[in-house]
């Protein structure tokens, strides 16, 4: 790794190392421009707060600070050095043990390097980089000592998708009904944040601040400066208001690496191709991605998340729902016992287990869990008690927020969701079409929607007044009938494009013979893809 922390190093220094083939760490096509400048500072202990800085707190060393490509470490005295280009953003990679304060200029753990702010001649209407003047002559990242439990939990939300203020009050309700139920140290957004009005960055950060807890973001295709005539400018609002489009930071025993994997065809670009964007890392969060990871531990979990999942169960093929370059960052997370990944986009629940074929090549295969809205379907359908659409999700399962919790390198998931309760199910009987003149009662079937079931969770149920023991189902890709119904009855209340979608999360088996057409009550237990056990009573009636 080249050592960017030393005092004398400049841009001719730079741009020396590049000719001599320092491309291990630095693309030579990255800084080809000539436009490579040197951002400075220091990351310190912040011991008496930003009103009494001295400008002798202690440095502290081996810090993690990035451009978003490379990855230095700071010296004894937390001083650190890296290249910086236009557009750029400094970054300190949170260590264990340590909180980020706030700096004296108000920046949260990082610096956007855009003097001159968003270029005119995009004529971009929507938000955009106001000029951040000249470039600092010490960029400083001030650090509080913090006291990390092994076992912690953080929120996993994804797609609040807030359209306008009304919808915004919906995800605040259910924000900030989730934090207080749950208690996580922090939270991470997997993108979508808004549904295309940028003017409501603000707005989202004062819930997010309301919650009283660290919040870290993905940016969505719904977050992006939709008249930029480039993928170059598509976030300059989310640069703006949120901050870095891809970062990291580290917790305990556990690595989070967030990164931006929509990439933009530009304005008109709808016309020539899917839905005007594809799932995209590129070369250089990859390569972020690898600096960050020769800095980590091998016994440390790592945890990616991104908007645009890896694989998709609905849509395998189309661009805009999978990730092009994949197999590239499973290639990196190769040769780590404990890695897990998380996205959204696609309002449904999945469970993906990814191995030698898609380009992990590790003991156990690489989990990558795609995460249920919390918009569900787009703040629409009939409103609960609280006066929130119920937006159940286009494969059955409710909208909500996923809890992790973590222990070390360990980690399991469960949903939250403050409209459907406790329950991890929907269970039900389910009248098939027969055949005419045959058996009606061979077309019934028992159906299991485990709302965050995966492949490896196994379901049976035991029906009261049978002696013949459990029956377990089979999992198979269906529709859930329930949502079928429920779209179908609520049609005027749900937006235009909502649909049922097949359900990745679905059990099913014949309903025995001899039982009637009336209610059944049944015990349906459920082991989850964490191996945990759950059993649960409920009465089940014939589907509508």
């Amino acid at each position: 790794m080249i050592d960017w922390s030393t005092q004398n190093v400049t841009r001719r220094h730079v741009l020396a190392k590049l000719g001599a083939g320092a491309g291990a760490i630095l693309s030579s096509s990255t800084y080809a421009s000539g436009d490579t400048e040197i951002a400075r500072g220091r990351v310190y202990e912040d011991v008496g707060g930003r009103s009494s800085r001295t400008g002798f707190e202690p440095g502290i060393a081996g810090v993690m600070v990035s451009n978003g490509r490379d990855v230095t470490l700071t010296r004894s005295d937390g001083a650190w050095a890296l290249p910086v280009r236009l557009g750029d953003t400094i970054f300190v990679i949170k260590p264990p043990h340590w909180a980020v304060a706030q700096s004296a200029g108000g920046a949260a753990g990082h610096y956007l390097y855009q003097p001159h702010g968003t270029p005119l001649e995009l004529g971009l209407t929507t938000p955009r980089v106001a000029p951040t003047g000249r470039k600092p002559v010490s960029i400083d990242f001030p650090l509080v000592r913090c006291r990390e439990p092994v076992a912690f939990e953080a929120l996993l939300v994804a797609d609040t998708q807030a359209a306008n203020a009304l919808e915004l009050s919906f995800a605040r309700t259910e924000i900030l009904s989730c934090v207080a139920s749950t208690k996580p140290a922090f939270a991470i957004h997997h993108g979508d944040v808004l549904g295309d009005d940028l003017r409501l960055f603000p707005e989202h950060l004062a819930i997010t601040a309301e919650t009283g807890i660290p919040w870290h973001h993905c940016p969505g295709n719904h977050d992006m400066n939709l008249d930029s005539p480039a993928h170059s400018h598509a976030f300059e609002a989310w640069k703006a208001s949120i901050g870095p489009t891809h970062t990291a930071f580290q917790y305990a025993g556990a690595t989070f690496i967030l990164l931006n994997n929509v990439e933009y065809f530009g304005r008109g670009s709808r016309q020539r191709s899917e839905r005007g964007y594809r799932g995209y890392i590129g070369a250089d969060q990859l390569q972020f991605v690898a600096n960050v990871l020769r800095n980590v531990p091998l016994d440390h979990l790592v945890v990616v998340s991104m908007h645009i999942p890896l694989v998709s169960f609905e849509a395998p093929q189309s661009i805009a729902d999978t990730t092009a370059d994949r197999r590239a960052l499973l290639n990196l997370l190769s040769g780590r016992k404990h890695t897990v990944s998380f996205a959204g986009h696609s309002h449904t629940t999945e469970h993906h287990y990814l191995g030698s074929d898609d380009g992990f090549n590790g003991a156990a295969p690489h989990h990558h869990h795609v995460l249920t809205a919390a918009c569900g379907s787009w703040w629409s359908g009939p409103c609960d008690a609280r006066g929130i659409p119920v937006a159940e999700s286009r494969d059955g399962s409710p909208k909500g927020i996923h809890v992790l919790s973590v222990e070390g390198n360990r980690y399991t998931t469960r949903l939250v969701s403050p409209s459907a309760g406790q329950a991890p199910l929907r269970a039900m009987i389910c009248d098939l079409a027969g055949e005419p003149g045959g058996d009606q009662n061979a077309a019934r079937q028992l159906l299991v929607d485990v709302f965050d079931g995966g492949p490896r969770t196994r379901v049976s149920i035991a029906i009261d007044g049978v002696t013949s023991g459990a029956i377990a189902l089979q999992k198979t890709a269906m529709e859930d009938p329930h949502i079928v119904d429920h779209y179908a009855r609520h049609k005027a209340l749900c937006k235009p494009w909502v649909a049922p979608a097949l359900s990745s999360h679905i059990w099913a088996a014949p309903l025995p013979s001899g039982l009637g057409s009336g209610p059944i009550d049944a015990v349906i237990k459920v082991e989850t893809e964490y191996g945990h056990v759950h059993e649960v009573r409920q009465t089940l009636v014939a589907s509508a």
